[in-house]
This record gives structure tokens, sequence and C-alpha cells, in this order.
């Protein structure tokens, strides 16, 4: 597999090429376009209100464009509903936890899994045959892999409600892995959570890339992650995209500044990055 860091040329996975939505007379996004390479870890930053969330929606399926395409593994998918683009290969978490709470954490996992199972209703309602070998392979792809890789074997069988927000989110992000991802979206994963949270999330986000060979798409707020993460950055504005590039180029941007401070002051937005956790030259 190639990656950004090796140099190679492969053709993109996903492609957003010129991407409209409209509300009404409200431009959500305004000719909005990037691509996403396989194996990198490409981020959409933006101030509040810049559409971030509503592109995500527009990737994922739950809105569709009023203009512009979307092509997955040169595949145009801009009119295919949402769960047949889950299970082409885009999987994704959402911003407000969006699990069952009174489930149990390993059945939320295991619901991820459903648009890829192939048991008709009388399998299911019977549990033989192809439904009780789907099952079992589930439950081992999940306890073997999943639940291992994200450290949350003691709380397998507790209820959601139990589990402490951080954790929560984790367990939102093995449901999504749960998907078989080509494509891993991750909508704000570290909002809400502390900082030894944020930092397993974020060892949990470049594990999933190295180790499984995930790529992924990601909304986040916390600059400081960005920057040490992402291998490209994509920053909005009022719907549109106002620059894109290595997080390096991206947070010296005078257009990125002024989104964000409302002014060019370069050294104060360094300083705020530094704050959040980020030095000169790790990004």
């Amino acid at each position: 597999m190639e990656t950004p860091q090796s140099g190679g040329r492969a053709a993109p996975l996903l492609e957003v090429d010129g991407v409209t939505l409209a509300f009404g007379g409200v431009k959500a996004l305004s000719g909005v376009g990037f691509d996403v390479r396989p194996g990198s870890i490409t981020a959409v930053i933006g101030p509040n209100g810049a559409g971030k969330t509503s592109l995500f929606n527009t990737i994922s399926g739950f809105y569709r464009p009023t203009g512009g395409s979307i092509r997955f593994k040169g595949q145009d998918i801009t009119s295919v509903p949402a769960p047949r683009r889950a299970r082409m290969g885009l999987g994704r978490s959402f911003q407000n936890i969006a699990l069952f709470r009174g489930m149990t954490v390993l059945d939320n996992i295991k619901l991820g899994r459903h648009a890829h199972l192939k048991t008709t209703v009388l399998d299911a309602l019977l549990y033989i045959g192809r439904a009780s070998r789907e099952e079992a392979e589930l439950r081992r792809d999940i306890e073997e892999r999943i639940i291992d890789f994200l450290e949350i074997d003691h709380i397998r069988h507790a209820p959601v409600s139990a589990l402490s927000y951080g954790l929560q989110k984790r367990v939102e992000m093995a449901r999504a892995l749960a998907m078989q991802p080509e494509i891993l979206m991750l909508d704000e994963p570290v909002a809400g959570m502390n900082r030894e949270e944020t930092e397993d999330m974020a060892r949990f986000i470049l594990d999933v890339r190295e180790e499984w060979g995930v790529t992924v798409l990601m909304v986040e707020h916390d600059m400081g992650m960005v920057m040490d993460l992402s291998d490209h950055v994509v920053v909005l504005n009022f719907g549109q995209v106002i620059a894109q590039g290595a997080p390096a180029t991206v947070q010296t941007d005078p257009e990125v500044v002024r989104a964000y401070l409302g002014s060019g002051d370069v050294d104060e937005l360094r300083r705020r990055l530094r704050t959040s956790g980020v030095t000169e030259g790790s990004a």
C-alpha cells in the first residue's frame, strides 16, 4: 500500500469535486473539493458553523448534494444511499454519541456489521445454518480484533449507559471499525475528552492506519491533534475550502489565521497551537 509518507502516487480513494449543499436559500457547502489518498489521515477543520458536519453527512450519504460529485474508488456515489455506502467501505462515527445506551458494549459493536450480513429473516429467526456461522464469525472478529485493539475487553458486557464519556467514544469507534471500512470517518473523535483520553484516541487513530491499513478522514477541533496526526488538512470557512495541504503549510496560511483569529497574526495562531500541544516542526 502506498502512503503519503512513501511518496507514492496512488489514485485517490475518495474524490469530492465541487460539492454544493443548500437548505432552502442557505448554502451550507459551496464548491467544496479535495481528495483523500489511500493510507492517509486527512483532517477537515474550520470554525464553528463552517460546514464540516454537513460535509461529513454529504460524503456518508445522509445528505444529497445539490451540485458536484463524490467518487469512491473511482465510482460515482453521489446518489448512492447511505446504507450502500457503508457496505462499500465508508464507516463513520458521529459528533454526538449515537450508541444504544441500554445495550451492552458488545451488542453495540455487533450492530456495526449488520450492513454486511447475508442472513435472511428466516435464517435469523431459526438461528440455523448461515445465521449461526455468521454470528460465530462476527463474534470472533469483534472479540479477537476490535475489542482487543481498542483495549475495551474489561467492559465488553457492560451497558453503555454505565461508561464514562471517553469510553463511549471508544465504543463508537469500535462499532465503526466493525463495519470493515476502507475509509474510517471520525466526526470529532476527541471532543469532550480529557488529555489522557485524547492521547489514547490519537494513538488508536494512528494504529488503525498503520496496523490495519485503514484510511482516516476526520473532523476535529483539537488543533494540536490535527497537526500532529494528519498528512493532509482541509480548511473550511462559511462552507468553502479556504486552504488545504500539509499541516505545516496550512497553519501559516493567512486565510486560515483570519478564519480562526479574525486577524493575520500568524504568530498568535502558532502560540495557540503550541498551547494545544504542538511544538514547532512537529506538524
